[in-house]
């Protein structure tokens, strides 16, 4: 009798394992096992945001234009949402350059901008993780000389479970609709 219940108790654990592996969509972002080094030189994977709504945009910290302003739309973005203690959603910037983009430079950065809590995160990877993450972002990126880089300005959101949810391309565009799919997410 114990070896039957034994049995039984490990076939449900097995099956209960299983159906989380399941749960998670074909093309959720936690599927890529690349290691990243946060502002605060920790490293993650993507799937240990599993379980947040995550809005995600690629910048790098020298940058003079567009980087700026996209980072004033995630800014702006996170106030029409809210919700400043949220601890299920995540604002994520990428850098694009990570040999200058160290965790003292991206944690200045954020400091800069006043993006102190918890739900501000900076990444960096190597250039071969970095450019797999901007493949499934759509995020096209060259650099044009050693401190300038072209690239899409593309900010996302992704669903708990790492799937595409929603993205906005442009700068200053849309921000209420991604704000409203931020909110949609989190519900």
């Amino acid at each position: 009798m114990k070896k039957i219940l034994l049995i039984f108790s490990v076939l449900l654990i097995l099956i209960s394992c299983d159906k989380k592996n399941v749960a998670l969509p074909d093309d959720s972002i936690f599927h890529l096992t690349s290691d990243w080094e946060t502002q605060d030189g920790e490293f993650i994977q993507l799937r240990d945001l599993k379980g947040n709504v995550i809005v995600m945009v690629m910048i790098y910290t020298t940058c003079k234009t567009a980087c700026p302003r996209l980072t004033a739309d995630m800014r702006d973005i996170s106030q029409k949402v809210g919700n400043s203690d949220n601890k299920n959603l995540k604002y994520v910037f990428v850098s694009i350059d990570p040999e200058i983009d160290t965790p003292e430079k991206m944690r200045e950065y954020l400091s800069m901008y006043k993006f102190t809590s918890d739900q501000w995160l900076f990444l960096r990877s190597s250039e071969a993780n970095t450019r797999e993450l901007a493949n499934v972002l759509s995020v096209k990126y060259k650099e044009i000389s050693p401190i300038d880089f072209s690239h899409s300005n593309i900010i996302s959101v992704f669903a708990k479970d790492g799937q595409l949810a929603y993205q906005k391309e442009g700068l200053n565009i849309d921000i209420d609709g991604t704000a409203l799919e931020v909110k949609k997410q989190l519900k």
